[in-house]
Order: C-alpha cells, then structure tokens, then sequence
C-alpha cells in the first residue's frame, strides 16, 4: 500500500479508554512537533539539542557536527558522551508520521511507536539483502528464554534497501495502528504499521506486530509516547509531521487495488532499456536509458543532451506506464530517486566567460547523438559529437554499489569548453574536490588532478561548472 493510498485528513477518533488517558495530551491533537527548544520532550539526555543545521562527512565514523540554532533535533554521541533514549511528553495511539532524519556513518537509531515498536533506522547505506535491523525495517520481538540464535523473531526486513547516504537527510513516512483492549485491559487486537515508506519507496505494508519489539520501554497500552533512540549512535531529526490516521483506514487488511498488476523489470545483471523518463515534476526526457546493475544502483540518462538525469538505489524499473494497455511510453524507477538536474540542458558548453549563461540547450553547438557502444560487462558508453569534437561519456556503478563512477573523454580539446557538473539549490566544499550538493541530497567528488571548479549563482540557485581539457573523472555518492 502507497501511503498515498491513504485519505489523509482530520478525521476525528474516539478512544474510549477511560478519564485519565483522555486527559493524556495526544500527538495527534498537534500537526507537528515544534523544534525551537527541547520542550515537547521528557527528561532529554546532555546528548540531544536543538541545531539549525547539521552535517556529517561519510567518511568519518559517527560524526556530526552541528551549527546551533533552532529546528534540527540533534543526538551526538562519542565514547566520552553516551547517548539516551528522547521520549514525547504526548503520547499517541493511531498515527500517521512524517520526518527527515539524517545518520551518521556506521549510525543506529530507531522511531519506537508508542515506546514499544520499533521501526529500524541505520546507515544501512549500500546493503544489497536489508534485514530487519536494516534501515526501514521493524524490529525482532526478543525473548531470552529462547534458544541461543532464535531469541529474537517476528521481525519485518524491509521489501528493498531505500537507504540514502550517511550526512544526506532521509524521509520517513509511518501509517501506525494502535493496539485495542477491552474495558478490563485485555487486548483484543495487535497493533499494526499499515504501511511505512523510505525515501518514498513502501518498504512496509500491512504488517502485524504480535508483541513489542526488542527493546521496548514498557507493555503494550492503547497511548504510549512516541520515543527516539538515542544510545546507539549519533543521529538527527527535522520536519515532525504529525495526523491523525483516516477512520476508514482502521481494520481494513486487505489494501489492493483494482489496478493492473504491475510489470516489473529486474537487473540481475547489467541491464538496460528505453524509455521516456520522468526526471522532474512535469520535464519528460525522451530519448532516455535507464540503465539497472546488480549492485542495485541504477541510474537514467538522456540522449539528447549526454545528461545524468538520476540515480536511484533499490530495484530497477517499473514499466507498467510503457506497456500496459496502450501505454505512454514512460518507465519509473521503483528505489529511492536522487535526480541531479532541474530541467534538462547540454552536459557541455562553450562559454565565452565564466560568467556566461549556460544555454538551455544544444543549438550551435554541432551537438549529434552517435548512441553507445557496449562494453565486455555489458555497459554502455555513450557517444555524441559536439563542437567539433567526439565525446565518450562512461558511467559505471562504484565497486561497492555506494555511488556512480563518471569519466568524460573527448577527442580533441576544444577551447574554453566546460562541464556542468550540478545545478542545484546549494552546492557546499566540505573538502577540496568533494562537494554537498543540492540541500544534502547528494556527494560530488572530482578525483585528484581536476582543474578546481567554479561555483556560480544562477536563477536562484547555483552552477558547479569545470574546464574540460582531454579527460575528466568524478563520482557521485547518494
């Protein structure tokens, strides 16, 4: 089940659970959890604070390093300073959840609903078989009286790995029912996540929880606290979002549709296709390859500009929109989407200055697909002409399906010809050569040896824009 399945609104709830959890206050009776201050919380460890702006380097272990101000909600742990659990002063009981959240390298958090269940949160960056203790996923139920290696069980890995980058924030989406109890406290129904999506991929779907999850704060009740972890490593939170779960959504197991059953394309092995891709809200590239690893990296390319249009992590394509009925050509990537552009313009440009605008696209430039040839592992190489010149653009998934691998050739050096690298909302050198780029969506790192980039505002934004002699190479990590 989408979550956007759900009819999200205002849909009041009655529980009847007697005067005193009536008189509790309830999450839900908010839209979200202010962060200007620590107030919403109970008995906060020195480990938490408020930030207005929080990064972490992936290659530092459990580093984060935040600048004070208010609507970050930050935990820092070290071996000097451990950190504790945070718990609400409201409590909840049906819930829909909404927030960012951003770990740090080798990290473990979790979003304990009620204080009692959790769902997994963890640098789970680049894992190819996600377990339940993996990043989206729902926690074993553990029990010490068991046998050693089944005493935990019942936990709920999620459906693919959606994980992001340590230091890059991270969207979270939780449809939550509570578990009910009868007038004398028995229970007489298990809590459920209806559904939880990952970087707005489901990775949960109607899942029964039969008991409390490892480490949960106390036994099952009808309200509990919505609690963050905080003792495992070092972790940030923004944009609590908070409403109340639709009433026709409660009790209802089976969530299908009368859609078409979906048509999948897999890549258990390097493998490419055609197709119209949807790269931004409204923009339609048409002459595009989605191009799908067994790494579980995959990322779409357009002909008509020799443009990295996104990457995505997860499983490969969905082409449903292209081939069922009639079709409108489009394919949709079914992982975690980072998209590298904003509107579709050539790769390469001669610019007079380095002030000059960069075109919106390819006219004068002699600009000529020439398609791509296939490597001895089954990759393509893309090649167009332009200015004169041959350019060959390799893109190769990185050796640990972290990131992409970029090499851009040409033939002959054409003079004061430059690659747009990334247009974005922000670009940040957090080291020389390795850039944060577009609102901690994604890396940027040139290898040594690069000429030094230029970082240039343009139409509200900004353009990392580098001189193309013979040969560039960088990679992207997201």
């Amino acid at each position: 089940m989408k979550l956007n399945y759900l009819k999200f609104g205002t849909t009041g709830l009655c529980w009847l659970f007697g005067t005193t959890l009536l008189l509790a206050q309830q999450l839900t009776d908010q839209s979200e959890i202010k962060l200007n201050d620590l107030a919403a919380f109970n008995a906060t460890g020195k480990s938490w604070t408020i930030a207005e702006k929080v990064i972490s380097d992936p290659r530092n272990e459990n580093e984060l390093k935040a600048t004070k101000g208010s609507g970050i909600l930050v935990n820092i742990t070290s071996n000097k300073m451990k950190g504790s659990d945070l718990l609400t002063n409201a409590v909840h009981g049906n819930i829909i959840l909404e927030v960012d959240y951003l770990m740090a390298k080798n990290s473990n958090s979790g979003i304990y609903l009620q204080g009692n269940y959790e769902v997994q949160l963890k640098d789970s960056w680049g894992v190819l078989q996600p377990m339940s203790s993996d990043n989206g996923g729902i926690y074993e139920r553990w029990d010490d009286a068991r046998p050693e290696g089944s005493k935990g069980f019942e936990g709920y890995a999620p459906r693919q790995n959606a994980s992001k980058a340590p230091g890059l924030w991270q969207h979270l989406k939780i449809a939550f029912q509570a578990p009910k109890f009868d007038a004398t406290g028995k229970k007489t129904a298990n809590a459920r996540v209806l559904a939880v999506e990952l970087n707005g991929v489901l990775v949960q779907d109607n899942v029964e929880l039969f008991g409390p999850t490892g480490g949960a704060a106390d036994k099952e009740k009808p309200l509990g606290p919505l609690r963050l972890q905080g003792d495992h490593g070092s972790v940030a939170f923004r944009n609590i979002k908070i409403s109340k779960l639709p009433e026709e959504q409660i009790n209802v197991n089976n969530r299908g549709g009368g859609d078409a059953d979906p048509i999948y394309i897999d890549a258990p092995s390097n493998t490419m296709i055609r197709s119209f891709v949807n790269y931004a809200p409204k923009l339609l590239a048409v002459h595009a390859i989605s191009v799908g690893s067994p790494l579980k990296t995959h990322y779409s390319y357009d002909l008509d500009n020799g443009l990295l249009l996104q990457g995505w992590h997860g499983e490969f394509i969905d082409a449903t929109p292209m081939w069922d009925g009639r079709g409108n050509g489009t394919s949709r990537a079914r992982g975690a989407v980072t998209s590298f552009v904003k509107k579709a313009s050539p790769a390469l440009a001669q610019l007079a200055t380095v002030q000059t605008t960069w075109p919106a696209d390819s006219t004068g430039s002699g600009f000529k697909t020439k398609g791509y040839i296939i490597d001895n592992e089954d990759r393509p190489q893309f090649k167009y002409n332009i200015y004169g010149a041959e350019v060959t653009d390799i893109i190769t998934v990185s050796n640990d399906g972290k990131g992409l691998n970029r090499s851009i050739n040409i033939d002959k050096t054409v003079p004061n010809l430059y690659v747009l690298l990334a247009n974005a909302s922000s670009i940040e050198e957090l080291a020389k050569g390795y850039y944060l780029v577009d609102g901690q969506s994604y890396y940027l790192e040139l290898d040594k040896g690069a000429p030094k980039p230029i970082i240039r505002d343009a139409n509200g934004g900004k353009e990392l824009i580098i001189l193309l002699d013979k040969q560039l190479n960088y990679s992207i990590s997201f």
